[in-house]
């Protein structure tokens, strides 16, 4: 019965869960396929005709994913919004991998034959560096100390606030223009008063953000490109039943 997912699309997945309450479409762009999820209890069938009746939505978001950027040599990649080539250097007598990044490119001299996953690395480095003492920094302006500050590959949010006050982002944000960064940043150190997206919130974090309206647009319509360099998911709000 499975062959039938092939029939609505060659990259539709099905994914049987138990937490699921609806049938639902999600799109994984790091994968590049739509997981059709299915409640344990709920009839193929019928998640079945679900998904049929949903196949422009499938197509049109297949087909609106962007090329992939892997981080090979040539690629050009926008760190902090500034387009830098990828120069690999490769040695088979070096030891070590070395990363240098100027003001046009990223150099990598190494004895890997795919030094892709050093990059990743790098870039992790290098947005934590930037991350850390700007989220310092606005917390510091409104009396508010933050708890942890983790770097990660998120699968849907570019930053989160928890209740504790521990702060993560997206190391991706490392791609965005500076304004960008700058009001993610804003929008989580903004959560550490208030929890919520209320009038006050939006409030705060304006006057946290060096440039709110650049940074909140700029995400808003372009921050999906940045998942196509290297590797990650991006799914925007999909179908449930």
């Amino acid at each position: 019965m499975h062959d039938h997912l092939a029939d609505i699309s060659p990259s539709l997945r099905l994914r049987i869960s138990k937490r699921a309450r609806r049938v639902a479409l999600r799109l994984d762009s790091k994968e590049r396929v739509v997981n059709l999820v299915v409640p344990h209890r709920m009839s193929l069938r019928k998640a079945y005709d679900f998904a049929r009746s949903h196949k422009e939505w499938i197509d049109k978001r297949l087909g609106a994913l962007p090329q992939p950027a892997p981080f090979v040599h040539g690629t050009i990649v926008p760190i902090e919004g500034r387009p830098s080539s990828i120069c690999i250097f490769y040695d088979p007598g070096l030891r070590t991998t070395s990363i240098r990044l100027t003001e046009q490119s990223l150099s990598v001299s190494t004895y890997l034959e795919d030094p892709s996953c050093r990059i990743e690395r790098y870039l992790k480095g290098l947005a934590r560096e930037r991350l850390s003492p700007l989220a310092t920094s606005k917390a510091a302006r409104i009396g508010q100390k933050i708890g942890r500050i983790s770097v990660r590959d998120t699968k849907s949010r570019w930053g989160s606030c928890s209740a504790d006050g521990d702060l993560s982002f997206s190391w991706r944000l490392i791609l965005a223009p500076p304004a960008a960064m700058d009001y993610v940043v804003a929008h989580e150190v903004a959560h550490l008063v208030h929890m919520n997206h209320s009038k006050a919130f939006w409030n705060l974090c304006r006057e946290l953000c060096d440039d709110y309206l650049e940074g909140f647009t700029w995400m808003r319509a372009s921050a999906h490109e940045l998942m196509r360099y290297g590797k990650g998911p991006y799914s925007p709000a999909p179908p449930e039943e």
